[in-house]
């Protein structure tokens, strides 16, 4: 959680900065529509975000904000000092409850107030401002509820022997409450005679609960016999609140890890830090004091920024140094000489290590993302009230962090607008026969060089009707425009483009798909949709993998070579070539199952005498299998993939290259492409 809570203070810290500039040159041209629309989805993001991680109060501020700017754009509001001074304060107060997000500091309590207040003036809507804060909840009762125990627990030196894992006691114990833990270890006078199977360890516990002390023995009941078994009162409130009392434990702790904590003398300073366990504010004063500062150092240890030029670079030079290591390895293998493998085994072993560290700083997992979207799809749902089965599929899929950063608001409109205007209530979908419980798949894989991100709903899907009379109502199309389905469907990612019929906190303003494709064009990516009413809609995002290396089968066609990805090959079979023109309907029987295949050889156009046998491979992409027909398989080969030029791009089973130990380039083979024929 607080990683997350880190990537979250960054994030809205960095919106908060663009905001303010975006402010500061919107108070010198009120009429820049782009500037607005910038501000809004700014605002609209950081909205977003906090409900994500169930920071209300903040979402609720911002949304008021941004129905300000909501109001600015469609020309009910203009743009006036008193406005941006109100905008410009709120900003600054913004950038003190993301550290304090449930508003318990008392001036942050009053400011919250007064600009929400201000805010709601400035476009008269009739709202009590209280209603969007929460009275608080008196932590200081819930503390004096608690009592802090001090447990020790020692198990003898054969309990492992009998089968039982004291961590498990320990666990059993963490949910009572809050625990601080301390592990000791026994004293091995004799080193001899230490034993891998005997039992040297033992832990003092302090916890703060609600429930007593016999419930706390019970938890030891099959233990007692084989354990020495301590539980004492500390206090009657938690005293693990209290960062003060929490800091001295550890420091007891620390002194002897082979003794015991003193108890009196923890007691005594017990005594004397109550003000801070009753007073929740005390702990905080600090830090929200200079929230600033704070913020500002937990950044600049957690990460640092570098130039993506920089990253694109490295990523070149390793990727020609891996390269050039396979052209040292293939003629140290041609031509044996003892320093020369040497010195090809240790510019390997050297290669590697660099070639991690660099794709540990550019590639990483796209699940770093789609976690974060379960929390949002589980409050949407409920706040819908609406049943929803969110599935991730395909989260170790690895792209480059630029681009993956890019992707965390896109992915956040399409979740949303799928909740809210693709999966229907539970009495519409039973009405239609459907599970009750809606159904939306996040799906992530490869395709040669690029990477596709699906999102998939079976929710009631996208009528082509009523979005091309939104359009023409809305002036974007004309009544005489004579347009395909596909071209249709695209007018929702025009700016302003809305089927909603009301503002939602989810969805409606007209933000979002317009935003979707900016942001995914932008990382020279595609975005593509498909729908059928009552059925549901797929949304397919196609990024490209800009460099990577992967495992891939090495294949030869003709005179050229081939890299298909490892991790989509089934099963390979040798076949007579003459049988391919004798099956039926592109046929073939492989393992007594009928598997379609490609004769690539045909697809290429390829001039040379046909080979006796073909190896045909099975490949999938988790929904069919399909095989495709190849002349000869070389081996198992890492594969350094860059993306073909622009003037290559619309090829249809080619998606990258790579170049081998021998300099000869091999092109990557795009087997989703080639599944996809099979299926339209």
């Amino acid at each position: 959680m607080n990683s997350m809570k880190s990537t979250f203070l960054e994030e809205t810290n960095e919106l908060l900065g663009k905001l303010e500039t975006s402010l500061l040159l919107l108070e010198s041209s009120p009429d820049d529509e782009e500037l607005i629309e910038e501000i809004f989805r700014s605002m609209h993001t950081i909205k977003g975000s906090s409900s994500m991680f169930g920071y209300v109060k903040i979402a609720s501020f911002v949304h008021n904000l941004e129905s300000i700017y909501d109001q600015i754009r469609s020309g009910k509001l203009a743009i006036t000092k008193a406005l941006l001074d109100v905008t410009l304060g709120s900003l600054d107060h913004l950038r003190l409850v993301i550290i304090d997000t449930e508003v318990n500091h008392e001036i942050n309590k009053q400011n919250h107030k007064s600009l929400t207040t201000n805010i709601l003036s400035l476009f008269n809507e009739d709202v009590d401002p209280t209603d969007d804060i929460q009275e608080d909840v008196e932590v200081n009762e819930l503390i004096k509820k608690e009592t802090t125990y001090y447990i020790l627990f020692k198990p003898n030196i054969n309990i492992l022997k009998n089968g039982t894992n004291p961590f498990y006691i320990l666990d059993d114990l963490s949910v009572f409450g809050q625990t601080e833990i301390f592990s000791r270890f026994a004293k091995i006078d004799n080193i001899e005679g230490f034993e891998a199977t005997n039992n040297y360890a033992y832990w003092e516990i302090f916890i703060s609960t609600a429930v007593n002390k016999n419930e706390l023995l019970d938890v030891f009941l099959f233990v007692e016999s084989d354990s020495e078994i301590k539980v004492e009162e500390i206090c009657n409130y938690n005293l693990l609140a209290a960062k003060e009392s929490k800091a001295y434990i550890q420091e007891l702790s620390q002194l002897n890890t082979n003794d015991l904590i003193e108890l009196e003398v923890l007691k005594k300073h017990v005594k004397k830090s109550i003000q801070y366990t009753v007073d929740p504010i005390v702990e905080k004063k600090a830090l929200l004091e200079n929230p600033l500062e704070s913020n500002v150092q937990e950044k600049g240890v957690s990460s640092i920024r570098v130039d993506s030029d920089k990253l694109d670079t490295l990523m070149s030079i390793v990727s020609e140094l891996v390269t050039t290591q396979a052209g040292l390895s293939l003629h140290s293998e041609n031509n044996f000489n003892p320093e020369l493998e040497v010195i090809s085994e240790n510019v390997e072993k050297l290669s590697r290590q660099l070639r991690d560290v660099a794709f540990g700083m550019t590639l990483i997992p796209i699940k770093t993302i789609m976690s974060r979207f379960q929390r949002l799809v589980r409050d949407v749902s409920s706040d819908l009230g609406k049943t929803v089965n969110f599935k991730i599929e395909g989260d170790e899929t690895e792209l480059d962090k630029n681009i993956i950063e890019s992707l965390t608001d896109p992915l956040m409109h399409i979740l949303r607008n799928s909740l809210d205007h693709g999966i229907e209530s539970t009495e519409e979908r039973l009405k239609q026969g459907k599970e009750k419980e809606g159904n939306i798949i996040l799906r992530a894989f490869y395709s040669g060089a690029s990477v596709h991100i699906q999102i998939k709903d079976d929710g009631k899907g996208i009528d082509v009707n009523t979005i091309q009379q939104k359009a023409i109502d809305k002036g974007l199309i004309t009544n005489e425009a004579l347009l395909s389905e596909k071209e249709i469907l695209e007018l929702i990612f025009s700016p302003g483009f809305s089927t909603a019929n009301s503002v939602t906190d989810v969805s409606g303003r007209g933000v979002g798909m317009d935003v979707v494709k900016r942001n995914i064009e932008n990382i020279r990516g595609e975005i593509e949709i498909k729908s059928i009413v009552n059925q549901g809609t797929v949304l397919t995002i196609k990024l490209p993998l800009t460099l990577s290396i992967i495992d891939g089968l090495l294949v030869e066609i003709g005179d050229v070579n081939y890299i298909i990805q490892l991790s989509v090959v089934e099963k390979c079979h040798e076949v007579a070539y003459k049988e391919l023109a004798s099956t039926l309907n592109q046929l073939l029987v492989l393992d007594d199952i009928q598997i379609p295949f490609l004769n690539l050889r045909e697809e290429f156009l390829v001039k040379t005498e046909n080979p006796s046998e073909t190896q045909v491979i099975v490949v999938n992409n988790g929904d069919r299998k399909v095989g495709i027909t190849v002349d000869s398989i070389i081996g198992v080969s890492q594969a350094v993939l860059k993306p073909i030029g622009q003037y290559y791009k619309n090829q249809d089973y080619i998606s990258g290259t790579t170049i081998l130990g021998d300099g000869t380039v091999a092109l990557v083979l795009d087997t989703n492409k080639m599944i996809n024929q099979f299926n339209n």
